[in-house]
């Protein structure tokens, strides 16, 4: 056996609250690698209802590496949210029509903030809040009911509102190590294997493991 199916929605048997995510997402806006779990007692079916004004004309996506770790109640702002700033009134009269529409929103006024991207190995907490265009790094760790208005670091725990840096994992030569080992992109196979040094603490067990593969 070399570990559960990616292909499995519901990877743990008689627990149907845990669910990989990549199965039940269609929304081409959304990407989600493999083994990434949503862990939620009122059904996958949140997960994808929190991630907020996404809209196809915006064009924005929401990007999740794989081996991620997601709490109930995570949510998403997407730029659909953004209003136009630049005037002295930020309600948008001209999605309303009936001659409002001579106003209608230029999308090149209102701040893109480009994609959102969720690295690998990323554990988001209960409640969460994560606004648009923002990139959480690799290995990082987002606290329960934290609002991350920036960039997170790889490695790095997180927390607050707005969310702060409390901590980094490791030092900066193993966090560069882990990166460039990536063994999230092992086959499966291997990742079996290795479970012991993919969970110790030991970085440079973990490379001689990617050096003799």
């Amino acid at each position: 056996m070399h570990g559960p199916s990616p292909q499995n929605p519901h990877p743990m048997a008689g627990f149907p609250q845990v669910c990989y995510l990549k199965n039940v997402i269609d929304n081409p806006q959304i990407l989600i690698g493999d083994y990434t779990y949503y862990d939620d007692p009122d059904g996958y079916e949140n997960f994808e209802r929190n991630v907020l004004y996404l809209y196809p004309f915006i064009g924005d996506r929401l990007i999740i590496g794989k081996f991620c770790a997601l709490a109930r109640g995570v949510k998403f702002i997407m730029n659909g949210a953004n209003h136009d700033m630049r005037g002295l009134s930020t309600y948008p009269f001209g999605i309303f029509g009936n001659g409002w529409e001579r106003v209608m929103l230029n999308l090149g006024n209102l701040p893109i903030k480009g994609d959102t991207h969720i690295g690998n190995d990323v554990w988001i907490g209960y409640d969460v809040l994560i606004m648009p265009g923002v990139t959480i790094g690799d290995g990082a760790i987002i606290a329960a009911r934290s609002v991350v208005t920036k960039d997170v670091a790889p490695y790095t725990v997180v927390g607050g509102n707005p969310a702060q840096p409390i901590k980094t994992r490791f030092d900066a030569h193993t966090v560069t190590a882990l990166q460039e080992i990536a063994w999230w992109d092992w086959s499966a196979e291997q990742i079996t294997a290795n479970l012991e040094q993919i969970i110790g603490g030991d970085v440079e067990a973990l490379r001689a493991v990617m050096e003799g593969q």
